[in-house]
């Protein structure tokens, strides 16, 4: 296993030398998406609408922060379960997706999508949202605020701790 310290903008040209068990410190730009925002922006695609961020090359954490606290960037911020994403995830990996972060096992059709995508699956440590949070240093509300802690936002990571979880090839720890 290896060790690596990274910026979100360069996964794409990352992921192939990723290995599923691989510790990597993530920085940079990623958008938060659950469920609902997926299906939003699914909808947007289908309609051939701008979407709230460029997919190509983006990483999306699964995740919905609880209110910000005075003095902090977000509040408590740990991953959701993957899964609930299934269903959106190979399209948005086709439409370029780099990374996606989470917790939990993904369905076979996403691995599938990954390895056709040279893309990757990082898993966030779940139950760790306050300490996760302390690795963000700045949240910014992009689009469907009326879905509360599921709209989308951009975070800046620093040093945010992920492990491979699946890889470009279709290693997976999570079997």
């Amino acid at each position: 296993m290896a060790e690596y310290r990274a910026d979100s903008a360069e996964l794409k040209e990352l992921a192939p030398m990723l290995k599923a068990g691989d510790r990597i410190l993530l920085s940079g730009t990623v958008y938060t998406a659950r469920d609902a925002a997926h299906k939003r922006i699914t909808e947007l695609i289908n309609k051939g609408e701008a979407l709230p961020f460029d997919l190509n090359g983006a990483c999306i954490y699964y995740a919905g922060p609880t209110p910000t606290p005075p003095g902090l960037a977000i509040g408590s911020c740990g991953p959701t379960t993957s899964s609930r994403m299934d269903t959106y995830a190979p399209m948005f990996l086709d439409k370029g997706l780099a990374a996606m972060v989470g917790k939990g096992p993904r369905s076979k059709e996403v691995v599938d999508a990954i390895v056709r995508n040279k893309a990757v699956y990082l898993c966030a440590i779940g139950g760790a949202g306050a300490l996760a949070a302390k690795c963000i240093t700045s949240c910014e509300v992009i689009a469907f605020e009326d879905l509360g802690c599921e709209s989308v936002k951009r975070l800046n990571f620093s040093d945010f701790p992920l492990i491979v979880a699946i890889d470009c090839e279709g290693g997976n720890i999570l079997k």
